[in-house]
């Protein structure tokens, strides 16, 4: 039977009824401003990204404004394009973003702001945000996630996050492995098909995986007198350094200082993940000074290292202060040189160094100086410096650093960004932060880890980000399988060469 005309018009009527029913709210909804008053000040925006350079592709900076009812954006390319978002806060489309930052790459993007406030359109001054022409490689970044404290672990897991976009996987929890730590994770120049990171507790090991096949390394050789941590992988995947430390942590009870941290003992090797032996030499293995946080040169063929005159802890505590020294390496013998070479000697500046990272490309080597310690983290004077290695001029990073405590970086595979952790925001909680490097050294404005709705983000977590590294791609772990493995505690026995 065919309908009549009659129930076609009633409902064809029906439909243009309940549309045109929504098209006021629809139009009230996404109307640009109106009767916009303009003002020569910058917006108040969070995170601040005024001002920075930013790979193409990275995943969009939103943005919150300070007392806005309503934020609209529009967003020009200096190369071509635009893109447009009004919502609560500066919500843009992660597709319409990357296309637009690949066609500027180079570039720059101009931000248009205005916010709606009691009722009346402001619009604020233009701002600038570049993009860089070196790409970023890596597909994401790792990074430990953890609730502060400092004896009990609470709440704390490995997690990556794809830098495309705002997607965050664990890598593993510790409510996998209840009442454990795990911490110092490594990849070997962000290939994460060599994969290493330690579990701190009753269940204590090492973990490498290399293409897809783990081993749990028994936590303590009783010859090192301690676990080994601190990894770093040789750039030929054959060999990881570390440092086997007794550390110790105590607390202040000043305003501003909170806990220190320090080893009673401290030394330095290299490890055979093939034949399980640990390659050791008596000069990075002595008795009066502490050997730390082994690092390899782009071509494996220097050991740089952190090292300190033994002070009677926590006594002195204020006298623990590292210099940067190297050894040769030979990785066809895998064996050390006979001399030690102090690279740069921040003792006699009366500071200490830490976390010494070589950058990929053999320029650079990447440190954070403190007053004393070694744990910048903990340390609101700590800040970034630049060693050149054929000068050997070394030059504090002011582009990156802040008031407040900086550590914790990393290169990507090119050289041209670093990723690292600072307490810049609030002082209390340490965030991610990443910035550009040109072929001269220099670095731009840092930009922190972009967020969808960042305000509510930050201001809802608990957790501080500490030790990232970048990721050439995701890292395949089954972390179920990981979690059985950990509580069984069968351990691969590791011997001494």
């Amino acid at each position: 039977m065919i309908p009549s005309r009659n129930i076609h018009r009633k409902a064809w009527a029906k439909v243009m009824l309940y549309l045109f029913t929504l098209l006021p709210l629809y139009l009230s909804c996404s109307s640009g401003p109106t009767n916009v008053q303009k003002t020569d000040q910058l917006p108040l925006i969070y995170p601040d990204y005024i001002g920075v350079t930013i790979p193409a592709g990275v995943a969009p900076l939103d943005f919150n404004v300070k007392d806005a009812e309503v934020v609209d954006v529009t967003v020009k390319g200096s190369e071509g394009g635009s893109l447009h978002a009004q919502s609560e806060w500066a919500d843009f489309d992660v597709d319409e973003w990357h296309a637009l930052t690949q066609q500027n790459k180079g570039g720059q993007l101009t931000f248009t702001v205005c916010i709606r406030k009691d009722g009346r359109w402001i619009q604020y001054k233009d701002f600038q945000i570049a993009v860089s022409p070196y790409e970023l490689e890596e597909w994401g970044l790792t990074y430990r996630r953890i609730a502060p404290g400092y004896e009990v672990y609470s709440h704390m897991g490995l997690y990556q996050r794809d830098l495309s976009n705002f997607d965050e996987t664990a890598i593993i929890d510790n409510l996998q492995i209840p009442g454990q730590c795990v911490n110092c994770h490594m990849s070997n120049r962000t290939d994460p098909s060599r994969f290493v990171f330690h579990v701190r507790g009753a269940h204590g090991a090492t973990m490498i995986q290399m293409d897809g096949k783990r081993e749990w390394l028994k936590a303590k050789n009783d010859l090192l007198g301690g676990s080994m941590v601190y990894p770093y992988w040789h750039p030929s995947g054959k060999y990881c350094a570390f440092s086997t430390n007794q550390t110790r942590q105590g607390f202040h009870m000043v305003k501003d200082e909170r806990i220190e941290v320090f080893d009673l003992s401290s030394d330095v090797f290299v490890y055979n993940p093939v034949t399980h032996e640990l390659l050791t030499d008596s000069l990075l293995m002595t008795a009066d000074w502490s050997e730390n946080s082994p690092v390899f040169s782009p071509d494996g063929k220097t050991l740089y290292y952190m090292t300190c005159k033994q002070q009677e802890y926590p006594a002195h505590y204020k006298d623990e202060k590292y210099n940067l020294c190297k050894i040769a390496f030979n990785p066809e013998t895998g064996t050390f040189g006979e001399r030690v070479d102090t690279v740069f000697n921040a003792v006699a500046m009366g500071k200490s160094l830490t976390w010494p990272r070589p950058s990929y490309d053999g320029h650079y080597i990447l440190f954070t100086l403190t007053d004393y310690g070694y744990f910048s983290i903990w340390h609101e004077e700590s800040e970034q410096w630049l060693l050149d290695v054929q000068t050997g001029e070394a030059r504090e990073v002011k582009e990156i650093n802040s008031p407040r405590a900086d550590s914790y970086h990393n290169w990507n595979v090119n050289s041209h960004w670093i990723v690292f952790t600072s307490r810049r925001d609030d002082g209390l909680y340490s965030r991610l932060y990443m910035a550009s490097v040109d072929d001269k050294g220099r670095f731009s404005k840092p930009f922190m880890l972009p967020q969808r709705n960042p305000q509510e983000y930050y201001e809802r977590s608990l957790y501080s980000y500490n030790t990232p590294d970048f990721a050439k791609r995701k890292v395949e772990f089954d972390s179920h399988a990981a979690a059985r493995e950990v509580m069984s505690d069968r351990r691969v026995e590791t011997k001494m060469k």
